[in-house]
């Protein structure tokens, strides 16, 4: 995937201020919920598209409910020139090479891949089998560099999103495990882990797989990545910042599932407390950790994915196991909304200077 070499004219004009976006990777899943979401968006006018081999057609071709869109899909991004920012929805080692061009001409950039996600460029040969081109704009690689990417997860990161130029937005089942574990992460109460997580066959991609197929999904539950997955180094990397104790971020155990569900996710955290903790600490800590978060919210009960379907809003819920004396987190988003399109908007709209909540709050919950 490129960027013109020459400019063009964008598809649509300057509507008074608003800030003109592309989107790159246009027609997968979390390129679709972008559209979705982005043409609602009061501060925003979606100016182009672009996508592998779909190039001249309509967006409303490929998903019908965007057919109200006179957008088309191009076959690369044009001229950056009258772009404010790209948000980008490739697959792993692609948007590397293109980030570099776009900051470098001042485009804001908001990558949903893990190209930016991780701070250590080892780490990438080990987890993406790619070396990463541009390791002095990893999270953390420059010291206040305005340019180095910042991990977009707002409720860990407010501060830092708040006008920065390249956001890495988390992933699906990093996003809902984090939430999850945050409070008792900052409290120093992780000692041992297990996360238990379950995704909809939409966080495998648009992409026709055997894996996906509805003969092979349906009625169905398969563990998956169990020699590492990939969002394995990412989680580690947050909690490691967080505060956890090493040995138990090293120890910690990810094992993901697939369910036979079009969206949604859910992680179940196993954790063995550093210290006698009860339920009414628990409770009170998590109140106290997401009281002023706009798209947290601490469930009474234990929570269901489809509580959070189509919305920005993530539900955990935190209990203690008297008999085990061990920690319950669960974490649940809509993994193409919190774990994907709906957060990097939410990141986006701290860095241009906006209310976080911006173009989200109008997202059904499921009645």
């Amino acid at each position: 995937m490129t960027i013109a070499q020459t400019a063009r004219p964008l598809t649509q004009p300057r509507e008074g201020n608003r800030i003109r976006v592309a989107i790159l990777g246009a027609t997968g899943y979390v390129g679709a919920e972008l559209v979705r979401v982005l043409s609602r968006h009061p501060a925003v006018t979606i100016v182009a598209l672009a996508a592998r081999n779909r190039e001249n057609l309509a967006i409303g071709d490929p998903y019908p409910h965007l057919a109200s869109s006179e957008l088309r899909i191009e076959a690369e991004l044009p001229d950056t020139a009258g772009l404010d920012a790209v948000f980008i929805a490739l697959p792993h080692g692609q948007a590397a090479g293109v980030v570099p061009q776009l900051i470098a001409a001042g485009t804001r950039v908001i990558d949903m891949g893990p190209d930016f996600r991780l701070g250590d460029p080892a780490a990438y040969p080990a987890w993406y089998a790619f070396d990463h081109p541009s390791p002095e704009l990893l999270p953390g690689a420059v010291e206040d560099s305005p340019t180095t990417a910042v991990y977009g997860l707002p409720e860990l990161h407010r501060d830092q999103l708040r006008s920065a130029r390249l956001i890495a937005s988390p992933g699906c089942y990093p996003t809902a495990t984090l939430l999850a574990l945050a409070p008792l992460a900052r409290d120093g109460l992780i000692g041992e882990l297990v996360v238990d997580a379950k995704s909809g066959v939409s966080g495998a991609g648009r992409e026709a797989k055997l894996e996906s197929l509805f003969g092979e999904i349906n009625e169905s539950v398969r563990a998956y990545g169990l020699g590492g997955h990939r969002h394995l180094p990412e989680m580690q990397q947050e909690l490691r910042a967080l505060g956890t104790d090493a040995g138990a971020v090293e120890g910690m155990l990810f094992v993901p599932h697939l369910m036979p569900m079009t969206r949604g996710l859910m992680a179940t955290c196993h954790v063995r407390p550093t210290r006698p903790v009860s339920s009414d600490d628990l409770a009170a800590l998590y109140r106290a950790a997401y009281l002023d978060e706009p798209f947290v919210e601490v469930a009474a009960e234990a929570p269901a994915t489809k509580s959070v379907t189509g919305s920005n809003r993530a539900r955990v819920f935190p209990s203690l196991d008297a008999r085990s004396g061990r920690i319950v987190a669960i974490g649940v988003i809509d993994n193409l909304v919190k774990g994907a399109a709906g957060q990097a908007i939410q990141s986006f709209n701290l860095a241009v200077g906006l209310p976080e909540t911006t173009g989200l709050e109008q997202l059904a919950l499921y009645p």
